[in-house]
């Protein structure tokens, strides 16, 4: 399967682009019930996407503006790797982070960030 044919990708830049307007419970759809969010070789911090849904409510109440660009995607079998620029608000915070999303049946089951 060549990258573009992966669907993974294209899941991937649902949730990119349900993170980006800030629709949060088209965002969460793309997660499965059970995933696990963590820091790349860290402690899950959530671990249901309930968890994941109350996490980005509050980010994006606190930072109604904030945008992800993408920078870089590769795919490899059920995992996407995407290098995005966070810019939190117009001249506000900006910092690059890497997220690895791994899937299962079409879901995201995992992401870990590395910052």
């Amino acid at each position: 399967m060549s990258a573009l044919s992966n669907p993974n990708i294209d899941i991937a830049q649902k949730q990119l682009d349900a993170y980006n307007a800030q629709d949060l419970e088209t965002y969460v759809s793309f997660f499965t019930e059970d995933c696990i969010v963590s820091g790349l070789n860290g402690t899950p911090t959530e671990t249901s996407r309930e968890a994941i849904k109350a996490r980005y409510a509050k980010a994006f109440a606190q930072f109604p503006q904030n945008q992800a660009i993408l920078k870089n995607r590769i795919a490899v079998g059920n995992t996407v790797v995407d290098h995005e620029k966070v810019v939190r608000a117009p001249g506000g915070e900006e910092f690059e982070i890497v997220a690895i999303y791994s899937f299962r049946d079409g879901l995201i089951a995992r992401v870990d960030f590395a910052k």
